[in-house]
């Protein structure tokens, strides 16, 4: 059986209690109902939070967005059998894929949740353009641009890793363009990039500097920077042969889609979050954050911070690792469906 904890933060709790250890507030949730179609068990979990004991206005503080030269984003948009909208621009969801990843991923949760879903791809990603700026808030404001010039209302916006990092940012920076946010396995965080992305970066570009014109040959090269074959296809995916000439024949060489040299260069503040006060900013709409059981980005410690930039958030662990949307499809796809029920 696939159990999944579940939680919902008590923003408008009154009571709490002091957790044995941990010096702040236990918010309890009594009742939580089950998840269905995924032979899937919820489980009330305590959330150690001391912002969810403090009732959130109906406004949500927010910084002046910055200024940053945007790009506009390729998207594939993915209509639903039995819409439960009138049209693509009502209540859309947006999927933020995270780095290395883009609209291509996670085709499997595009089915059966009732809206139309744009699966983004982010700067210096898939076919999006290429630009220097490589850090949360110029992504942020690409998203912000891509809402507008869409005419969309009302987005759920979902985002995986570094995608989760980017919705996080356009709802803090947006609150108003937003009407809610799902956070894959990342939290609003200064945390270290994992070594294994530089490493990548190496193996990459040993890639380009051969000049490959075969995936077995790329393969081969990348094997001693990552011996797990399923990232390696993950990261050859980013592979492509470019057209010498418009309308010419493709180039028998594979190229990266990715700018290797931009991404390489932001690494180092991959792993930050632009906002470090959540008494400055916080989000006062509902936030879902699922985490993968067997991952650590998202770490017991770092949920009273969660509650204080998005004090509405549930809380739902997944079984499975960082990857847990690949992972374990269904029981995410249920939690998404839970979560974007309409609340009494």
């Amino acid at each position: 059986m696939i159990k999944i904890a579940f939680a919902r933060a008590a923003a408008q709790a009154g009571a709490s209690a002091v957790g044995a250890g941990r010096g702040c507030c236990v918010n309890t949730i009594p009742t939580i109902s089950a998840v269905t179609g995924a032979s899937a068990t919820l489980m009330a979990r305590r959330l150690f939070s001391s912002a969810s004991a403090a009732t959130p206005s109906s406004t949500t503080t927010n910084t002046v967005p910055p200024v940053v030269s945007t790009v506009p984003l390729v998207y594939d948009l993915h209509s639903p059998e039995n819409p439960t909208v009138p049209n693509k621009e009502t209540q859309p969801i947006i999927f933020i894929h995270g780095l290395f990843g883009s609209k291509k991923n996670n085709r499997s949760i595009t089915r059966d949740l009732g809206r139309h879903i744009f699966a983004i791809d982010l700067r210096n990603h898939g076919e999006s353009p290429h630009d220097p700026r490589h850090d949360y808030t110029a992504m942020s404001e690409d998203v912000a641009a891509f809402i507008r010039s869409h005419g969309l209302k009302d987005p759920t916006l979902i985002g995986h890793s570094m995608g989760a990092k980017a919705a996080m940012t356009v709802a803090l920076t947006h609150p108003d363009l937003v009407q809610n946010i799902i956070s894959v396995d990342n939290a609003p965080v200064d945390a270290r990039l994992q070594s294994s992305f530089a490493r990548y970066i190496q193996g990459l570009k040993k890639i380009e500097e051969a000049g490959v014109s075969s995936l077995s040959a790329a393969d081969k090269i990348l094997e001693p920077y990552e011996k797990d074959l399923v990232v390696r296809q993950f990261l050859l995916g980013n592979l492509h042969r470019p057209r010498v000439d418009p309308g010419g024949k493709p180039s028998p060489t594979l190229q990266f889609r990715n700018p290797l040299g931009i991404i390489g260069k932001s690494l180092d503040h991959m792993g930050d979050f632009p906002f470090k006060d959540p008494h400055r900013v916080r989000f006062g709409k509902p936030a879902l954050f699922v985490r993968g059981t067997k991952s650590h980005y998202v770490p017991d410690e770092v949920i009273p911070l969660i509650g204080q930039f998005f004090p509405l958030f549930e809380l739902v662990d997944v079984e499975g690792g960082h990857w847990v949307i690949s992972e374990n499809p269904e029981a995410f796809r249920q939690a998404v469906l839970k979560f974007l029920e309409p609340k009494e």
